[in-house]
């Protein structure tokens, strides 16, 4: 399957914020948002554009996108079925989005970013109600408990990561039991709960044009 396989700090500067997707580095001041803020390229730093109602829209867009590591067909795919459901369809997609298994084994401190997150679930560390699950899109439903294969919580970085979750905080929507690296989904997530500091209501009008 095809996947961005570029310099992630990049998008970052791309998108003029932090978007997570280097796990603890994007918490230091190695951070390339925090040591140049500028978008890529050789003319980033002096480039000024008039930036249209369409260009934000696409912009906020391309930043859920990278956040969560999605390809424009199956993020098209999401946003379909969140407007068919009941509700608003910009909360309902975020909602979808979070309860994707590779965002869950993230969220919960498995691993430091999606990207790992991913390369877990597809190398089959990770169990859902006690079977095995290497599909990173397989959407959690409340009350599935995730966890870390038995054979595999010990390695290093599973270990390392949910230290570091710990200090970061686990959301109310997910319970976390550290003895046994597993989680369990409490609830659908409401977007009072969702950290991503996305617009969604943007997204929604670019694809309703």
């Amino acid at each position: 399957m095809a996947r961005y396989r570029g310099p992630v700090c990049r998008l970052c500067r791309r998108e003029g914020m932090k978007l997570f997707l280097k796990g603890e580095r994007c918490y230091k001041e190695k951070c390339a948002i925090e040591r140049r803020n500028v978008p890529p390229g050789q003319h980033g730093a002096g480039r000024r554009r008039k930036v249209r109602a369409y260009g934000l829209q696409l912009r906020e867009k391309q930043k859920v996108r990278r956040v969560y590591g999605l390809l424009e067909g199956p993020f098209r795919r999401t946003f379909g079925e969140a407007s068919r459901r009941r509700g608003v369809t910009g909360e309902n997609l975020l909602q979808l989005l979070e309860l994707r298994l590779d965002s869950v084994v993230c969220t919960l401190g498995f691993a430091v970013s999606r990207s790992q997150a991913r390369q877990l679930v597809r190398h089959g560390h990770i169990q859902v109600d006690g079977r095995r699950v290497d599909i990173p899109s397989f959407r959690l439903k409340p009350g599935m408990v995730v966890s870390v294969k038995e054979a595999s919580r010990k390695i290093k970085h599973v270990g390392e990561s949910m230290e570091f979750a710990q200090g970061r905080g686990i959301p109310s929507w997910l319970e976390l039991d550290v003895a046994n690296s597993a989680g369990t989904v409490v609830e659908a997530p409401t977007r009072d709960e969702i950290r991503v500091p996305i617009q969604e209501q943007l997204i929604v009008e670019l694809y309703s044009r």
